[in-house]
């Protein structure tokens, strides 16, 4: 069995694959102070209530966008299943696209994952709306090459900054205003209605200057936490996907066999 791990700056995301099947997924916080050691045996007792043993674990891909994680994954990876991780980036690994831009060292391996896994499934030209802390808009050309993208806050870090240098302002949820109307009446109602109607401006926004620029017809795929809470509200999102990134890892493993 393949073991793929998703090391986001928020979360970090295990998942174990047998050939092309999905068979279990755990996410756990990314945090500053936990150690190899303290990831392997807290994801060894995740796996092994249902039923994943350690030598069923035969290889393991990463992609990681935490440097200072990097080496707790590869110790974990070697200490508890003996096997050394592949990480997105590593010299050598063949991810099948190029990355047209001025560095593409710069390019977060969680976004090329991206890229690969949307292409084979959706085919291109595409972008890709990924909510996560930052919320990435990625353009991937009908070749399936990646040709850059648009970085911008995240939803949860936007509304997190605005409670923090706002002393009047309270922390909110995320969620769906409905039906209410988009001119607030107090407080709460002002701030659930930017947070939410501003994020979809935000997205329509980008994806049609995006479309414009490259000459449109690329179909949107929106992946991360939040992807099917905006992707109701409108229509410039085609398909929303939450298993993109650890598609594409099981993709660069079976483009690198061992």
């Amino acid at each position: 069995m393949l073991l793929v791990i998703d090391c986001g700056n928020t979360n970090i995301v295990f998942a174990v694959y047998d050939g092309d099947a999905l068979k279990g997924q755990w996410r756990t916080a990314t945090e500053g102070e936990k150690t190899g050691e303290d990831y392997g045996v807290w994801l060894h007792q995740v796996m092994l209530r249902e039923g994943f043993a350690r030598d069923d674990i035969k290889a393991a891909v990463v992609s990681s966008v935490v440097p200072n994680k990097d080496r707790a994954l590869r110790v974990m990876c070697k200490e508890f299943y003996g096997i050394d991780a592949r990480f997105i980036g590593d010299p050598g690994l063949d991810l099948g696209l190029t990355v047209l831009m001025q560095n593409p060292g710069e390019v977060g391996g969680d976004r090329l994952v991206n890229a690969i896994a949307a292409q084979e499934t959706y085919g291109g030209p595409l972008i890709i709306v990924d909510f996560g802390t930052a919320t990435t808009f990625d353009v991937v050309h009908a070749d399936g090459n990646y040709a850059g993208g648009v970085i911008a806050p995240g939803i949860n870090l936007s509304m997190e900054a605005l409670y923090m240098a706002a002393a009047l302002l309270p922390r909110i949820p995320v969620e769906n205003p409905g039906e209410a109307p988009i001119v607030g009446t107090s407080t709460i109602s002002a701030m659930r209605s930017g947070v939410f109607w501003g994020y979809i401006g935000l997205i329509e926004g980008l994806v049609a200057r995006i479309q414009d620029e490259r000459g449109g017809g690329h179909k949107v795929i929106g992946t991360g936490g939040l992807a099917p809470l905006f992707a109701t509200s409108t229509t410039v999102i085609d398909h929303t996907d939450d298993e993109l990134t650890l598609r594409g890892l099981r993709a660069v493993h079976n483009r690198n066999p061992l």
